[in-house]
């Protein structure tokens, strides 16, 4: 019976039973439900076999790993994340080439948004996110490397990427905002910044390589400004996006 149901009803059922133990309700946002073509409330309704009654979740999401009180970037990296192998050794590619560190900085977090908060638009999310704790040139670099992924530069060997033919077409060709951006970008100080994340961003990452965090924590520690009270809850003006990572399914 199992084996019949669709991922979307396996999960619904999954959450059912959650919630009848911890007499919870997990939310689901609007677009989840809209993609899921459920177009009416944002939250699971109570299983009518329900022997208590169940409340809307306010706290920590019990299926995910717990966070400290005053979390930093690594804790993000640890309990939110998914895919960070890709980061780190596009990173420790950088790193080994003998980059500044900011680039290398640049090319550790340039996919921090695709790895634990959203893909549509993830170099712009990316660089919204990590703005407030790091030098302007490296929030740059991640939001132009959005648009300079799909344009070539022959004076660094940066080809259009063999993968994004297999997953987007021959003949796809980027949004014209796109296209507006690559041209901004094209003529920026900062224009070799932003293109170093491109030749650094290892497509066909070796998924047996072993990489870590530890060769960045020095290279993080001098230039990610990390709020003593805890990545979202400085009041920065981005705080509000990494306690939606750190709490995804609150109702409120």
């Amino acid at each position: 019976m199992a084996e019949k149901m669709s991922l979307t009803e396996r999960a619904d059922a999954l959450e059912r039973k959650m919630s009848e133990e911890l007499d919870v309700l997990i939310s689901k946002s609007a677009l989840f439900n809209m993609a899921d073509g459920n177009l009416g409330a944002a939250i699971m309704r109570p299983h009518p076999g329900a022997k208590h009654p169940q409340y809307q979740l306010m706290t920590d999401d019990p299926r995910l790993p717990k966070m400290p009180a005053k979390p930093t970037l690594l804790d993000y990296f640890e309990c939110r994340a998914a895919g960070i192998n890709h980061m780190l050794q596009s990173a420790t590619h950088a790193l080994k080439a003998g980059m500044p560190e900011k680039t290398i900085l640049a090319c550790l977090l340039h996919d921090m948004a695709n790895a634990i908060f959203i893909k549509s638009d993830h170099g712009y999310w990316g660089a919204q996110l990590i703005e407030p704790y790091v030098d302007e040139e490296v929030s740059w670099a991640v939001r132009a490397h959005q648009a300079l992924r799909f344009f070539p530069d022959e004076s660094v060997g940066y080809a259009y990427p063999e993968m994004y033919i297999r997953h987007f077409g021959k003949d796809y060709e980027p949004d014209d905002y796109i296209k507006e951006a690559y041209k901004r970008a094209r003529n920026h100080k900062w224009y070799m910044t932003g293109r170093m994340i491109t030749v650094h961003d290892i497509y066909s990452f070796d998924p047996n390589a072993k990489v870590s965090w530890e060769p960045f924590a020095d290279i993080v520690g001098r230039n990610f400004r990390q709020p003593k009270e805890g990545l979202g809850f400085d009041d920065s003006p981005v705080a509000h996006m990494w306690r939606t990572i750190r709490r995804p399914t609150k109702y409120l």
